[in-house]
């Protein structure tokens, strides 16, 4: 009997690997869960939809056993999970891997594998060399080129994940649970994990799948679950579902997805960012580009292209070696932080948890902390000052949080993007740098996102937009740049990928046939770059 393999009960049908029923649960009077159901089949890849604040992560951490549920049912192969705790969990054969990877860096992958259930020799002692062994057979079983002695701090984002998947599935896991596995993966270790999943799947694991990225789900997944304000929605397999569908359910009203905010021309002004064969330590190399006062330039390109590294460039965060940047004109002399900030430039940082907020501090202080030389005077910040600057910033941005003192962490990943933008809007800045503004949040607050980067255009801003999702990068640019090797290989204005003479005039199959012209010119670009 495989890892996933059917436990069947008095009936001949099979029982769900999953089934969830009648799920509550509250926090502080607030209900986060209300009466919603997931049941997940044995040898299938059920994705599990919402916007943040859907619920998703409450209903998963309570199938983990790390919260227990006010009232409802779980059921692990037609047996009702008693206990709620993660070593019940485990045991029943539920495995989950969280979005911030659980790996340790400094214990080899084999240490990783078997960690908390080591293996020992006949004296008792934890044998690395057989663990090394094993793990070597299990990571070979997967068609994964990853070294078992190697430390963890060594590899690749992509081989991380791939190795937690390894951890999980050699543990007999019946039930295995994915919090938005790609979101650090390259296009070829996506499609490889794909593969691996679909290895499982096709062993009789019932696999949870949770994206906010419509592209994959459809890719892979066979059927859904659709959660709004803490409520089911719909199941139905995604060929009963078209992304608009989809979106619909999500959201909570009829929408095209991004083609709803296809960009709008802004008059566009002087340049207010120019970079002059500029060049970093390793990346960028010999970029020269311009940003306008009033217009959004798009930056595409692979992982590891030098997206980020121009970012960090930019903003003083690494050091120019080549090259000149200017600031409406003026050359920066010595790009820092604290000169590029003081120069007008404000940079939403691609890892928010890591740096853009404190996320044990409260929403107040986080959107504060760029302002404090502005709202303090000896060492006093003035309360009036401060709470004005939060309102403004948490009504314009529409941040869904109980008060202003609430806690960044106890906010959805998408209020806490909000929270980012909303700390460096205060600083009122001429040019931001938007390094992957939505990875990880709903398909609602990407909207939201959009429509504030063409707002702040249309005040006469200039934006880089750095994105690795192309749909959001086409429905907010006015031009965009494609990137391979550090170096900028192309560029096109946004109508050279949807020309007035389209032969559809349907705004989301446009979108979708500039895609996919974008796609096609960033592949060419990374072969020949």
């Amino acid at each position: 009997m495989g890892p996933g393999s059917p436990v069947t009960g008095r009936s001949s049908e099979p029982a769900n690997a999953v089934r969830m029923t009648d799920i509550g649960k509250a926090f502080g009077g607030v209900q986060a869960l209300d009466g919603v159901n997931l049941e997940v089949r044995h040898g299938e890849i059920h994705a599990l939809l919402g916007e943040n604040g859907a619920g998703k992560s409450t209903l998963l951490k309570i199938l983990r056993g790390v919260q227990p549920p006010d009232s409802g049912i779980i059921e692990i192969d037609g047996v009702p999970l008693i206990e709620h705790t993660p070593e019940a969990s485990r045991a029943a054969g539920i495995a989950m891997i969280f979005q911030e990877m659980s790996l340790i860096p400094t214990l080899t992958v084999a240490q990783n594998i078997f960690l908390n259930r080591e293996i020992r020799n006949h004296l008792g002692l934890i044998d690395d060399r057989e663990a090394v062994r094993v793990a070597r057979r299990l990571i070979e079983e997967f068609d994964v080129d990853i070294d078992p002695a190697a430390q963890v701090s060594e590899l690749g984002a992509g081989q991380k994940q791939l190795i937690e998947i390894v951890k999980a599935v050699s543990q007999k896991t019946k039930i295995l649970v994915l919090d938005e596995p790609t979101s650090a993966l390259s296009s070829a270790e996506v499609e490889r994990l794909f593969a691996l999943l679909k290895r499982l799947r096709s062993e009789g694991v019932g696999i949870v799948y949770v994206s906010h990225r419509m592209d994959e789900i459809t890719k892979i997944a066979d059927r859904a679950t659709i959660l709004r304000d803490g409520r089911h929605v719909i199941t139905a397999p995604l060929s009963a579902l078209t992304l608009e569908t989809i979106v619909e359910h999500i959201v909570g009203r009829r929408s095209r997805g991004f083609s709803d905010h296809s960009a709008v021309m802004i008059r566009q002004g002087l340049p207010l960012l120019e970079l002059v064969n500029v060049s970093g330590a390793r990346k960028p190399r010999n970029v020269t580009l311009t940003v306008h006062a009033g217009e959004v330039v798009g930056v595409a390109g692979l992982l590891g292209s030098g997206r980020s590294a121009l970012a960090r460039l930019v903003y003083g965060l690494e050091p120019v070696v080549v090259g000149q940047i200017r600031v409406k004109g003026r050359a920066i002399a010595a790009s820092t932080p604290r000169t590029a900030s003081a120069a007008g430039i404000a940079l939403i940082p691609e890892d928010r948890l890591r740096q853009g907020v404190v996320i044990q501090h409260s929403v107040a202080n986080n959107i504060a902390l760029s302002v404090l030389g502005r709202i303090s005077r000896r060492s006093w910040i003035s309360r009036v000052a401060m709470d004005q600057i939060v309102v403004e910033q948490m009504r314009r941005l529409r941040i869904k949080a109980e008060a202003p003192e609430t806690p960044v962490q106890a906010l959805s990943g998408g209020n806490q993007q909000k929270v980012v933008l909303g700390k460096w809007l205060a600083t009122d800045p001429d040019i931001l740098i938007l390094d992957e503004p939505t990875a990880g949040i709903d398909i609602g607050s990407k909207a939201e996102i959009i429509v504030l980067i063409r707002e702040l255009a249309s005040q006469g801003k200039g934006v880089l937009l750095i994105s690795s999702e192309l749909p959001e990068l086409l429905a907010a640019s006015d031009r965009i740049i494609v990137m391979a090797n550090g170096r900028t290989i192309r560029e096109f204005g946004r109508r050279d990928l949807d020309p007035d003479d389209a032969v559809t005039t349907d705004a989301a199959e446009r979108l979708q046939r500039a895609e996919q012209r974008l796609q096609i010119a960033i592949q060419e670009a990374s072969a020949n770059g």
